[in-house]
């Protein structure tokens, strides 16, 4: 056991506050250029006090990035991401925990290997599939023939087409599934007692009714968790929601970040930039902030 000294402590104090200053530093610096007018932010050094602009600024940022529109896009983008990434990894941890069929442990690390598969990995055939979500069926009756028979029978062609661009499903669906909801799942189903199930067995209870009434109210902390990580996961993607929606209508915050950011030959208005940015990460950041306590309890508490 380490002996607690004042040495010792004030030494882990100043470290932690070192640590803190560097963390909260560039939030301090884009708060502070987000109070100032176009000329005192383009001040080298920037001045470290607050200016009396923040309102027009925030103003500014939320008409020119029609932010109204693109955060009730995020909001929704981010929590049916969350929410579906939750859903489908309670229940595919629980069909591999409590179900015995063969082959339940190769399933199981089949889907923790996609962990290897990020998204920018797989973005072609990601995008491929959602640009025609049935494309996968196409494919396989064209390969046993059932197309051509099809049409050499009734004179029609089979062509199966369920576009996912610019829709709210394109966005959300390749983005559900989750190795890693899926193993801390998996890894809390392992602790509960094996008698618990045994004995909403013999109650009477059957499977769907022992995984709604016994094992998710159990696993609310891991629920919270995983959905504050996944939310946020969620919000701060760029890649795919760039791709996906060409659609004005449903751009979310983070891709319209970029309008506000001055071009090369544009106005270097980056007063506004950064109360766009402020806007953009308050929704994440409040939802951590009240998360917080069941947050950090599903993630470090080892009573069940």
């Amino acid at each position: 056991m380490v002996e607690r000294t004042p040495i010792f402590n004030a030494l882990c104090q100043i470290v932690l506050l070192l640590g803190l200053a560097m963390a909260l530093l560039p939030f301090a610096i884009v708060i502070i250029a987000a109070t100032h007018d176009l000329r005192t932010v383009n001040i080298v050094p920037l001045p470290l006090t607050p200016g009396s602009h923040f309102l027009d600024n925030i103003a500014e940022a939320w008409v020119r990035a029609d932010l109204g529109r693109k955060l009730f896009n995020s909001v929704v983008f981010a929590g049916c991401v969350a929410a579906g990434k939750v859903i489908l990894s309670a229940m595919a941890a629980f069909a591999i925990v409590y179900f015995r069929f063969p082959g339940r442990a190769a399933i199981f690390w089949a889907i923790f290997i996609t962990l290897m598969l990020p998204l920018e990995v797989r973005i072609v055939p990601t995008y491929s599939v959602a640009a025609n979500a049935l494309q996968p069926f196409q494919a396989i009756f064209d390969v046993v023939g059932l197309t051509g028979l099809v049409e050499r029978l009734t004179g029609y062609r089979i062509a199966l087409e369920w576009p996912l661009l610019n829709s709210y499903p394109g966005l959300i669906l390749p983005l559900v599934a989750t190795a890693t909801g899926t193993f801390l799942y998996r890894q809390f189903y392992l602790t509960i007692p094996e008698e618990l199930a045994e004995a909403a067995k013999m109650d009477g209870s059957g499977p769907l009714r022992f995984f709604l009434d016994m094992l998710l109210p159990l696993s609310r902390p891991n629920m919270i968790a995983l959905f504050t990580i996944m939310f946020v996961w969620a919000w701060n993607q760029y890649l795919w929601p760039l791709l996906v929606t060409t659609d004005p209508n449903f751009g979310i915050a983070v891709t319209e970040l970029k309008t506000l950011i001055p071009s090369e030959f544009g106005l270097p208005d980056w007063n506004v930039a950064m109360a766009g940015t402020l806007l953009i990460m308050l929704p994440p950041l409040v939802l951590v902030i009240l998360m917080q306590r069941w947050f950090v309890r599903g993630l470090i508490a080892s009573e069940k």
